[in-house]
């Protein structure tokens, strides 16, 4: 059982400094609309799914095995399976919260117990390592995972402390920190983790505690890094991102997710030590990546060998590898950047990532996942059992399980924490960065509270009603987020109607009962590539409101495959259902062909024009078997 603590706010990122102060998860209720639906799939779908999977997968029976002695002999999983159930603990502790009633408490408890038989007298905790029969402690940072395992590992830890509970999670978490600063600080193990995750997670302890070591040793791990003390591989260093000192790259690169969470915790470390230069210098990767590396879904991530980064404008879409992980990260370091900075737009990112990659990975029962988010399957897939993991990350159909099952469970506890992305507080007011129907409710930095509610059906529809319920008696402000695609957004306000312009439409003396309507135009538009991304030159996309769409044969009449239509360009796609539709032609296709290369160019459309009916491309392949894209060939 835990015991009560006074603690800060229940929210995953907490920086001690920074432009943008963001709310508990707590202070955001979210009712109803897109992501209330996910968030009760998460509950009631995607939780009891990972707990029955890594019960058959035997990786909740690995800490027992520690604890027992029998490990040596009947470990299961990868050397990083220990952090599936340290994420699937954090899911569970932003789940029940302060609630201590919660159905999911005894479940939570019953884990916590587990791990916690497993930890040493030291603080060491790994399934892989260490014990009779096993290779010794750190001999294999390079792939063994151990310090990225306690990176997840401490941040359920601090998902409890967030909660106002001090319980045997955070006692573990708490003697594995302070063997790791044992272990790998002055003096010790010079050494970094192949994977980063241990630097986020130490820095937002050292903020949930008070502790500055642990800041310091998450400082230490982030300037070794790119002196390469991690061994060379195929990939090349730049897979650890070993290769460079963080200070001297100048873009993301390497591994994808490794990247992001590197970022993510550079950027923590830089706010609380007033690092500006290494803020900036994360800022500047950051953004570069997102200009020319980063697909139209927001997905990250174009070599499916490495997991990585392409070069710049390197973005095939059927090749596309945008894994799941990657897009969380994404979230993580664009929303680090809008609290240090309070840049606003990259509101953008995380909504664009949010939908297209995140909520793209379950499919609609929560039972299956997308580890890979590609933008064009060429060949129908065939069925996915569902009594056995997936050996392979690639995407075709989503898949119950994989032998390396980092997505379900990253998606777990980013749904569990996604009301802390709504909005954010400042000295002047209350800013309102994603719509979901629900309330808000939270103390002001400036003094006072304010509550509004949200009545929305976004993104189904543009309108978003917010009504003020309380409100400070100082003078407030109340900041809307304008998507970059919502050219003609209005606001209204006591009758008057405005424009606004992205990124921010700024509202001031609202009081108690005011209310003010935004209307995003949610007309499908068209989406061109730039000129430099080769693969999808003379192609189109179709978006709608933050959703982007696609074509899926399933939507196709029987003599129509998707490599053999082109879009009409010079007529605009018009709504239809809960997608959209555009004029589109046959193209000639000789299946009898002895080339694939000639000397005329090939022809225009032939035959009568076809309409293309377009879906969300977040449920994709959620109808069986089929091909998709989302860039389009347009006619000649």
């Amino acid at each position: 059982m835990s015991t009560r603590m006074m603690t800060s706010t229940c929210t995953p990122v907490l920086p001690g400094s920074g432009d943008l102060h963001p709310l508990g998860i707590h202070d955001v209720d979210i009712t109803d609309g897109f992501w209330h639906r996910m968030q009760t799939t998460n509950r009631d779908a995607i939780v009891p799914h990972i707990a029955e999977w890594e019960e058959r997968t035997g990786w909740l029976h690995n800490v027992d095995a520690v604890a027992d002695g029998s490990i040596g002999g009947c470990r299961t999983g990868r050397e990083f399976a220990d952090s599936e159930v340290y994420k699937f603990l954090e899911s569970l502790a932003w789940q029940i919260g302060d609630d201590d009633s919660s159905p999911l408490t005894e479940l939570f408890d019953s884990i916590v117990a587990r791990v916690a038989g497993a930890q040493c007298e030291d603080g060491y905790l790994n399934t892989c390592f260490g014990s009779p029969g096993q290779r010794p402690r750190y001999s294999d940072l390079e792939w063994g995972h151990e310090l990225y395992c306690y990176g997840h590992l401490i941040q359920a830890g601090v998902a409890r402390l967030r909660s106002g509970h001090h319980d045997a999670l955070v006692d573990v978490a708490l003697r594995a920190a302070d063997h790791i600063c044992r272990t790998f600080g002055p003096g010790g193990l010079e050494r970094v983790c192949g994977h980063p995750e241990i630097e986020v997670a130490l820095v937002e302890l050292y903020r949930a505690t008070g502790e500055r070591r642990y800041l310091d040793q998450a400082r230490l791990f982030l300037e070794r890094r790119g002196h390469h003390t991690l061994a060379d591989i195929e990939f090349g260093r730049r897979y650890f991102l070993d290769d460079t000192p963080i200070r001297r790259a100048s873009v993301l690169r390497g591994h994808a997710v490794r990247a992001l969470y590197l970022a993510s915790g550079a950027i923590d470390a830089a706010a609380e030590t007033g690092d500006s230069e290494l803020l900036g210098i994360v800022e500047g990767q950051y953004r570069s990546a997102l200009a020319r590396r980063t697909y139209l879904t927001g997905g990250m991530g174009s070599h499916h060998q490495d997991e990585a980064f392409g070069d710049d404008f390197e973005l095939p879409p059927d090749r596309a590898y945008c894994e799941t992980c990657a897009g969380i990260g994404s979230v993580m370091v664009a929303w680090r950047l809008l609290l240090a900075t309070g840049d606003i737009s990259l509101a953008d990112v995380i909504e664009r990532t949010l939908y297209n990659v995140v909520a793209a990975s379950p499919r609609l029962d929560g039972r299956a996942f997308f580890y890979t988010n590609p933008l064009h399957q060429r060949v129908r897939a065939e069925e996915v059992a569902d009594d056995r993991p997936s050996p392979r990350a690639e995407a075709q159909l989503r898949a119950p399980w994989f032998e390396v099952s980092c997505c379900p469970t990253n998606v777990s506890r980013t749904l569990a924490q996604l009301g802390a992305y709504l909005a954010t507080t400042s000295a002047d007011g209350l800013q309102l960065l994603q719509y979901a129907a629900g309330r808000i409710s939270t103390a002001l930095p400036g003094g006072g509270r304010v509550t509004v509610r949200v009545d929305t059906h976004y993104p189904d529809d543009g309108r978003i009603a917010v009504t003020v319920e309380q409100a400070p008696a100082e003078p407030w402000q109340l900041t809307l987020g304008i998507p970059r695609w919502a050219g003609g957004a209005t606001v209204t306000v006591g009758g008057q109607t405005r424009t606004a312009e992205a990124p921010a439409h700024v509202v001031s003396g609202l009081v108690a009962g005011g209310t003010v309507v935004l209307d995003l135009p949610m007309a499908p538009r068209f989406t061109f590539p730039d000129p430099r991304i080769d693969a999808v030159r003379g192609s189109v996309a179709v978006e709608l409101g933050p959703l982007v769409l696609c074509a899926e044969s399933v939507d196709l009449p029987g003599d129509l495959a998707l490599d053999a239509v082109a879009v009409d360009a010079g007529a605009a796609p018009v709504a239809a259902d809960d997608g959209a539709e555009v004029r589109a032609m046959r193209v000639p296709v000789d299946d009898l062909a002895t080339s694939a290369y000639g000397p005329d160019r090939p022809s225009g459309g032939r035959g009568e024009p076809r309409v293309l009916r377009l879906v969300p491309y977040y449920r994709w392949a959620n109808r069986g078997p089929s091909t998709m894209r989302v860039w389009l060939p347009t006619l000649p």
